[in-house]
């Protein structure tokens, strides 16, 4: 009767001390999966070699050569440079002088004129305008073909400009003509001494006709 005490007893024993030792070997942790999946900074470096400038930009191209501006067209007409201007006398009416302004081709070949010279007193220093440019009188002629030496006329009338109120006419001291030939932007002086006004007034200090064959 002892005995099988005791053998229960042993067995009991064996039997917890496995179960235990199962216990022991279950608790014990999974191990940790490590990540093999390669970081971005250990990636293989890229080897494929940039273009350079020279092989990327194009050749250039080649420059036109470059022509010389066209010379400025003759067009025959009578420019500042190929005349000489002067101022005959001529005849008088009604508070009106009327002189002759004589426009002579100096150029050394043909050049053509046509239509009103534009004129206006001028004077000081710097050879500033007193008053109204000449009124243009008449109907425009034909055109005039001059010859090297020769002459064509406009006849200019130059009002008395005392005849005018002095407070609005302010009268100045003129010590020339400036004159532009038609068509023509360069202007030519012709000195002459005379009267203008320098204000408003109610008429024309100056009047001008077209040029005809002198």
């Amino acid at each position: 009767m002892i005995r099988s005490k005791l053998i229960s007893i042993g067995g009991l024993v064996a039997g917890t001390a496995g179960l235990l030792l199962l216990s022991a070997c279950g608790a014990e942790p999974a191990p940790v999966a490590q990540n093999t999946s390669a970081s971005p900074s250990s990636s293989a470096p890229d080897t494929s070699a940039a273009p350079s400038a020279s092989s990327s930009s194009p050749a250039p191209a080649p420059q036109p050569a470059q022509t010389p501006a066209p010379a400025p067209k003759n067009d025959g007409l009578c420019k500042a440079g190929d005349v000489k201007l002067s101022i005959k006398d001529g005849d008088a009416a009604a508070g009106t002088v009327y002189r002759k302004l004589v426009i002579t081709n100096s150029s050394g070949h043909p050049c053509t004129i046509q239509g009103f010279p534009g004129v206006s007193y001028v004077t000081g220093a710097d050879g500033h305008q007193v008053g109204e440019a000449a009124y243009r009188d008449g109907a425009k002629g034909a055109p005039v073909q001059l010859a090297n030496g020769e002459s064509a006329v406009a006849d200019v009338g130059f009002v008395n400009v005392r005849n005018y109120d002095e407070a609005a006419c302010k009268p100045t001291e003129t010590r020339g003509l400036r004159v532009y030939l038609p068509q023509e932007t360069a202007s030519n002086f012709v000195p002459v001494q005379g009267l203008g006004c320098a204000g408003k007034i109610p008429g024309n200090q100056l009047t001008v006709q077209t040029v005809h064959k002198g």
